[in-house]
């Protein structure tokens, strides 16, 4: 069931990023569950100190997730395109 649940919060995570950096039209539903999770680990890493998957699901949780997932889409438009939008 975890595994489930990640998938499902991650592709909702990573579907909120995009609408946030206006990349929703590029990407599919797979590279959204990816950058979901990806973020969240990210974030987990910045915000946490190096320690992740340790907090029960929160809203905060699912902030830093977000939070995480910008990052990684402002960095990977920065080398795509140049500049972050």
């Amino acid at each position: 069931m975890g595994i489930i649940l990640w998938l499902i919060i991650g592709g909702i995570i990573g579907w909120l990023a995009s609408i946030i950096m206006r990349t929703d039209a590029q990407q599919g539903i797979l590279l959204n569950i990816v950058v979901g999770i990806v973020g969240a680990f990210i974030g987990g890493l910045i915000i946490s100190g190096g320690s992740i998957n340790n907090a029960p699901l929160k809203l905060t949780s699912f902030l830093v997730s977000l939070l995480g997932a910008v990052i990684l889409l402002a960095i990977v438009n920065l080398f795509r395109r140049g500049r972050v939008r």
